[in-house]
């Protein structure tokens, strides 16, 4: 299965010791926001991207890794 891409985020925030607000702030968005894209299983490339950006974290490896594992055990 697929990595919870939200739920990694939401993780990788929390482990910064960010807030929310910060976070919504960066990404010029409301918080309301923010807590609903905790809740997607996939998320917009570009946004990905930002959201890379600002948490110093390449989302992008995460998710080719698990592609990666995948095509070799089938």
């Amino acid at each position: 299965m697929a990595p919870h891409i939200g739920a990694l985020i939401k993780q990788d925030l929390i482990l910064q010791e960010r807030t929310v607000a910060w976070f919504a702030r960066k990404l010029c968005m409301d918080r309301s926001n923010v807590y609903r894209l905790f809740q997607k299983n996939s998320i917009d490339t570009v946004l990905l991207s930002r959201i890379s950006v600002v948490l110093g974290k390449d989302y992008f490896i995460i998710l080719s890794h698990y592609l990666n594992q995948r095509n070799e055990s089938q």
